[in-house]
């Protein structure tokens, strides 16, 4: 190798030496300077926006290409393959996809606030569409990007030599419209990005005006003016914070929702009705994305999404299924769609030279020292050309005062030359008066035209002076600007778009969005359940048939019945030993006479698993110091603290560990202070303190709650409280109410007292609850009959008493389970018992 080298060296002495073709470098420096330079060339010519015209360099070309192509508002449109081929070739050498891709944007309404670029054909759509390809669609200037290239040919702005410098291209454009903050703009460069929202072009000009009249105005005060970001598509923001913070620093995020209104028809069905997005979503991907979430059954209550858009703007319709709560489902929608985003404001453009994150103040400052340079250099331009015209007009003038003379030297000069001499001999003009003399055409000898010629510099003398006044004096200048801003915000001000919302937007759980009301819930035998209003159902006189509480089939009874808040939680315990959690404003909402929607379309229930009771858990009651006190139906009985049945999943959790052929009867929350009683189905009952159970862990068995007799098992239990009564109902109707001191406090584990005289008449107990008399007693049959009375207005009678008929149940029926619930109706009187008690007390 060595060899090889030397050898290569002394052949290319003949020509050359080695020090004029090697180079010693150091790599990691000339790495360093390598990756330098492309990083700034990225950064200052490629992805970030000039802060005076708001533009990257691809699309300054292309505003610059077609202004020299020719194809502005009043001309007809140009195929895009003719202008990105032309802006290619001259000035952007970096392909043609990255100068059609810029300019289809500027051409997209729902990209741009204020297109620059006036599209003709399939420019791409909202839902993610491409455009077609350059050789379909056609495309000419907008009017408003003219007030970007306004001035242009007037000096306003620096020239330098394109990429092989055959032609020469404009540092920056006039920009006579502020386009950074009205267009915005996103790009990625090398360590940084940027990231501008659109804003509204009359509350820009506002501002501008308010910075001019007063330089130290804060951001509070431009915010008076431009309060916010105005997207393209509108939407809604969430606060201003976000938004004062990102325009006092240069960084900031904002929450944008989609604008949505929520339809109800005449049957009470709502429709969740979306007519904007955010910013830059993509509308189809969105209706998909929403879709696999009801697929996936992360989102409830949606029955279907269509599409309904069309020329006259958007419009996306999601139906919210009858028993479903709209609100709920829009805040689903907004916590797991992009119906809601964040936009993340970074104010960075390059200012002098170098990138900067800006603040609003300072954007607007850079903008108006901007124009001002641009009215100035203007003014300069204007002010030199009118004193050049003057110039030849003064030489046009001497001429036409002394035509004879100039006539007759023209006449006897052999040549242009000698002649032009002559008159600057003569007549003390300069070349360029000579030259406009000998160019001057008869015409201009005449009366008429002597007198315009005249006009003209008098004009010019006035303009002169104004120019000169104009460079002499600031607020001219700024006279100026504001007057043509005026103009601009006249001609192309529109309203605004996006709604911008003043109080913050807060992490909402559904329940916030729920009303807080009284309702009954319902669950049958085959595991149909509903959420209905209390106050459905009117406190009847004892005796009655009672209303229809509920439609079920003919193999199906209602079986478990509760009352509470929207708000509360209620578990769900199985026969098999799991729980289950809902919030109650989660069970579906029908009518008085509808079955419910079966459970296992709201959690997850396993193999021969059945509710066997729920337990309405108070949303706003302290919990700290409670227990679940479970009851099985062989008697055995638990008592778990209710912290341990907090976070509870959706494939449920186990709450106790049952023996063989044992199952869950009733789960009470209680406290430490309080007495539990347990009544049989043969009609024994077994009353002792809560404490006489100690704590047990969620796994735990449990301990003896009562000793049962052969064929007994539990039909229910509750908490025992002084100066209450009890309340037990028979399979055939039957019912009573007996003070609480009939039922001493014994240890657990016994085999009970008689709290209930049983007859072929009124059957074995199906029921046993504690009541204070003013409450309402609730009985539903296994037809699905239900009746409501005062409990107050039930004959309190002996333990061991036959009891007093309450509901009339029709042969081959029986009454399947009661509840206790809140009085809602005044108290009715009710007859007396049509039954004597039989006392018959076990000692």
């Amino acid at each position: 190798m060595s060899n090889e080298m030397n050898g290569g060296s002394h052949l290319a002495n003949e020509t050359d030496t080695p020090e004029t073709r090697i180079t010693n470098v150091d790599l990691s420096k000339k790495m360093k300077s390598s990756f330098l330079d492309y990083a700034m060339s990225v950064i200052v010519a490629r992805a970030l926006p000039d802060v005076r015209d708001g533009m990257k360099p691809v699309n300054r070309r292309i505003l610059y290409g077609m202004d020299q192509l020719g194809v502005t508002p009043e001309k007809p449109y140009k195929k895009s393959a003719r202008i990105v081929g032309d802006v290619m070739g001259k000035y952007h050498p970096h392909g043609d996809s990255s100068i059609y891709e810029a300019m289809v944007r500027m051409a997209q309404e729902f990209s741009y606030r204020y297109m620059l670029v006036d599209g003709h054909g399939n420019f791409g759509s909202v839902d993610g569409d491409g455009a077609a390809a350059m050789r379909y669609t056609e495309a000419r200037l907008s009017k408003i990007s003219m007030e970007m290239l306004r001035d242009l040919n007037k000096n306003t702005v620096n020239f330098v030599p394109n990429y092989d410098g055959t032609e020469r291209e404009p540092v920056v454009l006039p920009a006579r419209i502020p386009n950074l903050l009205l267009n915005g703009a996103t790009g990625i460069a090398v360590g940084m990005a940027t990231n501008i929202p659109p804003h509204n072009l009359s509350e820009v000009i506002s501002a501008i005006h308010i910075l001019m009249k007063n330089p130290d105005a804060t951001v509070n005060d431009l915010m008076e003016a431009l309060p916010g970001p105005d997207f393209p598509t509108g939407g809604i923001v969430m606060g201003k914070s976000g938004i004062r913070n990102a325009y006092e620093t240069g960084r900031g995020n904002i929450i944008v929702r989609a604008k949505v209104d929520i339809e109800t028809d005449k049957n009470g069905k709502q429709t969740i009705i979306a007519t904007e997005l955010p910013y830059m979503v993509n509308k189809a991907k969105l209706i998909e994305r929403i879709a696999d979430l009801v697929r996936d059954k992360r989102i409830v209550g949606i029955t279907a999404i269509n599409d309904e858009s069309d020329r006259e703007g958007m419009r996306i319709a999601i139906d919210v299924r009858r028993d479903a709560n709209a609100e709920v489902v829009l805040n689903n929608l907004y916590k797991m769609t992009l119906m809601q985003t964040s936009y993340s404001f970074n104010m960075l453009a390059i200012i002098d030279g170098a990138p900067k994150v800006l603040g609003l103040k300072e954007i607007l400052n850079s903008y108006l020292n901007y124009q001002i340079d641009v009215i100035t250099r203007r003014t300069k331009f204007n002010l030199k050309k009118a004193e050049a015209r003057a110039h030849i007009l003064v030489g046009l003038l001497v001429a036409l005062d002394n035509i004879d003379a100039v006539i007759k030297i023209i006449r006897g000069s052999k040549t242009g030359e000698i002649a032009k001499n002559e008159l600057i001999n003569n007549f003390e003009l300069d070349d360029k008066q000579a030259q406009a003399i000998l160019d001057m055409r008869l015409v201009r000898l005449t009366g008429l035209e002597r007198g315009k010629i005249t006009d003209e510099h008098e004009k010019l003398m006035e303009q002169i002076k104004d120019y000169r006044d104009i460079l002499n004096s600031h607020e001219r200048v700024t006279e100026i600007i504001y007057d043509e801003l005026m103009d601009i915000q006249k001609r192309f001000g529109d309203e605004r778009r996006t709604q911008l919302m003043i109080g913050e937007i807060t992490n909402i759980e559904d329940e916030d969005l729920i009303e807080d009301e009284h309702v009954t819930i319902t669950l049958t035998h085959n595991g149909y359940i509903k959420r209905l209003p209390t106050d459905e159902f009117k406190t009847q006189n004892r005796g009655g048939r009672g209303i229809k509480g509920m439609g079920v089939n003919k193999d199906d009874f209602i079986e478990h019945l509760l009352t509470g808040s929207t708000h509360d939680l209620l578990l769900f315990f199985t026969n098999s030993g799991k729980v289950y959690s809902m919030k109650a404003y989660e069970v579906p909402e029908y009518g008085r006479s509808a079955k419910g929607i079966p459970i296992v379309n709201l959690i997850h229930l396993g193999d021969n698993e059945k509710i066997q009771t729920v337990l309405d858990i108070s949303a706003d009651g302290n919990n700290d110091d409670k227990y679940l006190f479970f009851t099985t139906k062989l008697g055995t009985v638990k008592r778990t603290p209710l912290n341990e049945f907090v976070n509870i999943r959706n494939n449920g959790l186990k709450s106790i560990n049952l023996r063989d052929q044992d199952e869950v009867i009733n789960v009470s929350l209680v406290d430490d202070n309080q007495n539990m009683i347990i009544g049989t189905h043969l009609g024994y009952a077994v009353s002792f303190k809560v404490n006489d159970v100690r704590t047990m862990g969620r796994s735990a068995t449990g301990v003896r709650g009562v000793r049962l007799r052969p064929d007994d098992y539990v039909i229910g239990a509750a908490i025992l409280a002084p100066d209450s009564d009890v309340f037990v109902i028979s399979e055939k109707g039957y019912g009573k109410r007996t003070p609480a001191d009939q039922y001493a406090i014994k240890g657990r584990g016994g085999k009970g007292i008689k709290t209930s005289n049983i007859s072929e008449k009124n059957g074995p107990l199906v029921g046993l609850g504690v009541i204070n008399q003013d409450e309402d007693i609730m009985l539903i049959t296994d037809q699905g009959v239900m009746i409501r009375f005062a409990a107050g207005n039930v004959s309190e009678t002996g333990r061991a008493t036959l009891g007093v008929h309450l509901i009339r149940v029709d042969d081959g029926s029986k009454v399947a389970t009661m509840a206790i619930v809140q009085r809602t109706e005044p108290e009715k009187n009710i007859d007396d018992a049509d039954e004597n008690p039989n006392d018959d007390p076990e000692n």
